[in-house]
């Protein structure tokens, strides 16, 4: 098991864990369920889904899903993923997602987030990070571009789904706010 943890001091990633279920299950609202699952979970489901999560961190696969943790505690805020490779993607280029649970929007979370998993994208190689948001979703878009991100284009992905691409470019220089400090290894 990797013992990646990413840490500006106010947000905490690591990997998601098995004991993370519940949680996940009792956060889920209708938001999340409309921008980033597509439907509501179920425990198998969410089980499974982090059990291959854990396979793709142990096998240092194109997928890195983390749980977002506020201060101290070991609550789970929501969540953040990188995908190395997807469809639509060039080379270099690394897909980021995210959602945090009701009681943790509004204080910045999403955005500390994004920042520390571009500092972990770009020691892993990615060139430049992309956003895909739904032109409706303006909540995750000024998400992305407090970020860094700048907007792109418009692109009808395979379904006919019109998805807003932000993209940040991922110099070692400009990851990552001056507060942030990773440790751990991916492998």
């Amino acid at each position: 098991m990797c013992d990646v943890k990413l840490s500006d001091g106010i947000v905490t990633l690591s990997p998601l864990r098995l004991n993370d279920v519940d949680a996940h299950l009792a956060g889920e609202d209708e938001l999340l369920v409309r921008w980033l699952s597509g439907g509501p979970g179920t425990r198998q489901g969410v089980e499974d889904y982090i059990r291959h999560c854990l396979e793709q961190w142990d096998s240092a696969g194109p997928l890195r899903a983390f749980a977002i943790r506020s201060g101290t505690g070991d609550a789970l805020a929501g969540t953040i993923d990188l995908r190395f490779v997807q469809e639509g993607l060039a080379p270099g280029q690394v897909n980021v997602a995210y959602g945090l649970y009701p009681s943790w929007r509004g204080q910045g979370l999403a955005t500390r987030a994004v920042q520390l998993v571009c500092q972990y994208a770009a020691s892993e190689g990615a060139a430049e990070a992309v956003i895909r948001v739904e032109p409706e979703n303006s909540v995750s878009a000024a998400v992305a571009l407090r970020a860094g991100f700048v907007y792109r284009e418009r692109v009808c992905a395979e379904d006919g789904t019109w998805l807003d691409w932000y993209v940040r470019n991922l110099d070692k220089g400009r990851t990552a706010p001056a507060t942030s400090t990773s440790t751990g290894s991916a492998r």
